[in-house]
């Protein structure tokens, strides 16, 4: 089956429903990808697929050929971040981390579809993506940041 990841085509040997996240955690290494619940419900495993953001534990492989598939990892580097991780940079968002890279991924895809979302929509959007440390407020203001900064560009 050939999967294209962050830009870069990959031929991978794997069962058609062998879920999304497991492909790119396990057979092709992408760790930015995190495993949460396995049912959609925390939103760890955010990617966005044809840049829709989607929950990589309930997409099979074969659902995903053919599709660009953007993780974390192909979102921004480190050197040229995307204006979301910068913000969630200036905001100090992150306190564990593990659910960032999905809140990034799912915000990202938000700021694609609307560059000046109103706190509700924010709050609707992102209501899927759960943090443990309740950094709701620092996450909002990055979006709002972002958002800036993409219509500036």
């Amino acid at each position: 089956m050939k999967l294209t990841v962050d830009g870069v085509a990959h031929e991978v040997d794997v069962e058609a429903d062998m879920p999304l996240l497991w492909v790119l955690r396990d057979e092709l290494k992408i760790k930015g990808v995190k495993y949460g619940c396995g049912i959609a419900q925390c939103g760890a495993c955010t990617v966005h697929l044809d840049g829709e953001a989607v929950r990589s534990c309930q997409i099979w492989a074969e659902d995903a050929e053919g599709a660009e598939i953007t993780t974390i990892q192909g979102l921004g580097q480190p050197q040229a971040l995307h204006a979301v991780q910068a913000a969630w940079v200036a905001h100090q968002v992150a306190q564990c981390g593990y659910c960032q890279s999905g809140q990034i991924m799912q915000a990202a895809a938000l700021l694609a579809e609307d560059p000046d979302p109103s706190d509700a929509v924010i709050d609707d959007v992102m209501s899927g993506n759960l943090c443990r440390c309740g950094t709701y407020p620092r996450i909002r203001a990055a979006i709002h940041t972002a958002a800036a900064t993409l219509r500036e560009a």
